[in-house]
């Protein structure tokens, strides 16, 4: 006998699964074609990796390339300096950082309590060393104050643009002779600057000598600037002054040069006082501040050769 739900029902389950294979065949066909074949969106994606993955490695072979040529340039540069100055190139940057991870490890093996009483201990002493740079300053003013004009005579600055410092490389003192390969008296200070860079006089006062045929110092300036003080400028290029011109401190007297005897473009500067050759580090006091005094002083004693 015909029933009409069993029917149905048959019907129902037949479309079912029907519709159940031919989902499977779909999902079977989508899972072939992806396997064989990109989606556009994949097609893109897949892409801009490779494109990245290429442009990564053209990258790192750069940077392996570039980092190589200055390692080079660096150990080329190290050489010339051990060549001109037959010393160790200097390396404030490195020290430094030494010296405060040799404090921080020193730091970390102390208790708390030690920690207290030197904390204390060193406030102590800097309120005792604020007290008497206090006092010393005071005196100094007193004694600038009264001084009046008098200060515009003493050579205190640099007699080139040296911002950084590093240009003075040879300072005051027994250094090897360039030419000699000996221990020589230095009696001033050097500096490697170009041919033809600006030579400044370091305080007010009147050109003493305008020396041209010195087979040692060139071409040379010597300025006398009062209170018994004498600053000398040797291996210029040009003179910009002749004997008897009055000058004034950061006046443009002179180019460098590399006349005379001399082993490279540079400037020579001396200071004299009361008839005597002094260090020029030391006053050069209106444009450094203490931390860029310590500085130069660092940098002048790593080279041990002159360039006269």
């Amino acid at each position: 006998m015909f029933d009409p739900r069993r029917h149905i029902r048959r019907g129902v389950v037949r479309v079912l699964f029907h519709f159940l294979g031919w989902l499977g065949i779909a999902v079977m066909f989508y899972v072939g074609f992806s396997f064989f074949f990109d989606t556009p969106l994949e097609y893109r994606m897949k892409y801009s990796t490779t494109e990245m993955r290429r442009q990564y490695e053209a990258l790192s072979a750069r940077y392996d390339s570039v980092e190589l040529v200055l390692q080079n340039v660096v150990e080329r540069d190290r050489n010339v300096f051990k060549i001109l100055f037959e010393s160790e190139p200097y390396d404030l940057e490195a020290e430094t950082e030494t010296e405060r991870w040799m404090t921080y490890d020193k730091l970390l093996k102390k208790s708390p309590k030690e920690l207290a009483a030197e904390l204390d201990a060193k406030t102590r002493e800097l309120n005792r060393k604020m007290a008497a740079l206090q006092s010393r300053y005071d005196r100094l003013a007193g004694l600038v104050q009264n001084a009046g004009d008098a200060i515009d005579f003493i050579p205190a600055i640099q007699p080139v643009i040296n911002p950084e410092l590093t240009l003075l490389t040879a300072s005051f003192g027994l250094r090897i002779h360039p030419f000699y390969k000996t221990l020589t008296p230095h009696q001033g200070v050097d500096y490697t600057v170009p041919e033809g860079s600006r030579v400044f006089a370091t305080a007010d006062g009147v050109v003493h000598d305008v020396t041209r045929n010195n087979s040692a110092s060139g071409l040379s300036i010597t300025i006398a600037h009062g209170k018994n003080y004498h600053t000398v400028y040797s291996h210029l290029s040009r003179a910009n002054v002749r004997r008897g011109d009055r000058v004034r401190r950061g006046d443009i007297i002179a180019l460098s040069g590399n006349t005379g005897l001399s082993l490279a473009p540079h400037l020579h500067y001396e200071v004299h006082h009361n008839g005597q050759r002094v260090n020029p580090i030391h006053y050069f006091f209106m444009e450094l501040s203490p931390s860029d005094y310590r500085r130069i002083k660092e940098i002048a004693r790593s080279g041990m050769q002159s360039f006269d």
